[in-house]
């Protein structure tokens, strides 16, 4: 299925930048017209996937943060968060509720709070080359004919 439109975006892996990152792929996913649940759901995924960017691909330096986003007429926006930083050795591990590298403060509920506000959550990354999230969310009350 081709989309009906595409975004893509840059910027760096600053904590300034996170709600930046969020608010625009929120606004451009608002023209499916989602209820504010649904828009609330893709700005909490989105917020937590690229905090992880920041936090723990690129730990003690600044890199580059990308983000495509894919609008479908039949309602599906899928969101792609990609890094070039160190990397995801075990992905199932990271994906447990709780389960942090770093300790401290962080939850370890990243991954976890990705999947509760999305239909489709996918990781791949490689240990020193990065990682892509992809993130799936339809927007209720949609139908190919918009």
């Amino acid at each position: 299925m081709k989309p009906i439109n595409e975004m893509k975006l840059k910027f760096e892996s600053r904590s300034v930048n996170e709600a930046f990152g969020r608010s625009a792929v929120a606004a451009f996913a608002a023209q499916l017209d989602p209820n504010i649940e649904e828009i609330s759901d893709i700005k909490t995924a989105v917020s937590e996937a690229v905090t992880n960017c920041i936090v723990h691909a690129y730990k003690d330096t600044v890199g580059t943060i990308y983000i495509w986003t894919s609008l479908y007429a039949d309602g599906l926006v899928r969101i792609r968060i990609r890094d070039y930083g160190c990397g995801i050795e075990n992905i199932s591990q990271a994906m447990e509720p709780l389960f942090t590298t770093l300790g401290g403060e962080r939850a370890g509920l990243g991954f976890a709070v990705m999947e509760g506000f999305c239909d489709k959550v996918r990781v791949r990354s490689k240990v020193g080359k990065g990682t892509v999230v992809t993130l799936e969310k339809r927007i209720k009350g949609r139908d190919s004919d918009d």
